[in-house]
């Protein structure tokens, strides 16, 4: 399980450093793809081989459906973490995050999401705004 709020380093090389707690859980290999809101989705490979599966599936004959899927997919990347736990961000994906020198990794229970740092806190700060909002939808859905 993938939970917290961690900043690290992007070094030059696009390496980007994971935490000690959550590498063993991505030793078997880990997929990085286009996300939400201007972040990443990182994935260990057996959640993403769930996931990847239930796309392909999606009836492709709604252009926001092959839309999504083609992003998702296409926008992936196997990665894995060398002997000091980073994985390689490729240029692509760090430009579609707009990521520079510091990220923002938030675990998500079952993947990780990489936010630039600037961005993560104006979301953050948006977020915080609509509280209201989150406590009818909570109340809604039961929690």
């Amino acid at each position: 399980m993938f939970i917290g709020e961690h900043r690290h380093s992007i070094d030059e090389k696009g390496r980007l450093q994971l935490p000690v707690k959550w590498r063993s859980k991505l030793a078997e290999g880990a997929v990085i793809t286009k996300g939400f809101d201007g972040s990443l989705k990182f994935y260990p490979l057996s959640a993403w081989q769930e996931i990847a599966e239930k796309l392909a599936k999606l009836p492709q004959s709604q252009a926001s459906t092959r839309a999504y899927v083609r992003q998702t997919l296409a926008g992936a990347v196997d990665v894995e973490l060398d002997k000091l736990g980073r994985v390689v961000l490729p240029a692509y994906l760090r430009q579609y995050a707009n990521l520079g020198k510091q990220a923002i990794l938030a675990g998500l229970f079952d993947h990780v999401e990489v936010w630039d740092e600037k961005t993560w806190e104006t979301y953050q700060g948006q977020i915080d705004q609509t509280t209201e909002e989150f406590a009818q939808t909570l109340k809604e859905i039961g929690i």
